[in-house]
């Protein structure tokens, strides 16, 4: 995996301030995209032991609420093997913190057994975010007064509910 770029005291990519995690790599290709140059696999840095000690010091400072990883696309196929083991990290050393992941995927469609995206690490990178936003970003669709999101095709997933209930469970940041 590759990573374009670590963002911190974020607060455009979720709730409060967050650190943000531009991985690279994305074969959705949607029209009007803000972040072009992540569609490239070889995009920026490959991931290291590094990067993700600095994720891990930087999300320890108290003013953190968060990480969001975004992109790029997370949920290629070559991302979520790295973002599983980020992922754990962050869930054994920092419980308390959320984990936000924004997806040009759907959720019901993609990211479910037999989906486009699923692999053997899916389920657990689910089960273990606070929120996922799915859906492509469609440039007709463009609105920026939506929270969290560009097109109104997006949906803020409340992940914890929707894996409880097992149907989907918009978060209130949705209205």
């Amino acid at each position: 995996m590759h990573i374009g770029e670590i963002i911190t005291s974020d607060c455009a990519n979720g709730i409060g301030i967050r650190v943000s995690v531009f991985v690279s790599g994305c074969t959705n290709h949607c029209k009007g995209c803000f972040q072009p140059q992540t569609w490239d696999f070889e995009y920026g840095q490959p991931y290291t032991s590094k990067h993700e000690d600095y994720i891990i010091k930087e999300l320890s400072k108290s003013y953190y609420d968060g990480l969001t990883i975004l992109g790029g696309e997370p949920f290629e196929p070559s991302n979520q093997r790295e973002i599983i083991k980020l992922i754990r990290r962050v869930k054994s050393e920092l419980p308390y913190r959320n984990i936000w992941i924004y997806t040009g995927f759907t959720y019901e469609k993609d990211l479910i057994p037999g989906g486009c995206r699923y692999i053997e690490c899916t389920d657990e990178i689910l089960d273990s975010i606070d929120i996922l936003v799915d859906g492509r970003f469609v440039e007709e669709l463009r609105n920026i007064s939506l929270n969290f999101r560009g097109s109104e095709n997006q949906r803020i997933i409340d992940m914890k509910k929707t894996r409880k209930s097992g149907k989907i469970v918009l978060s209130p940041l949705n209205d």
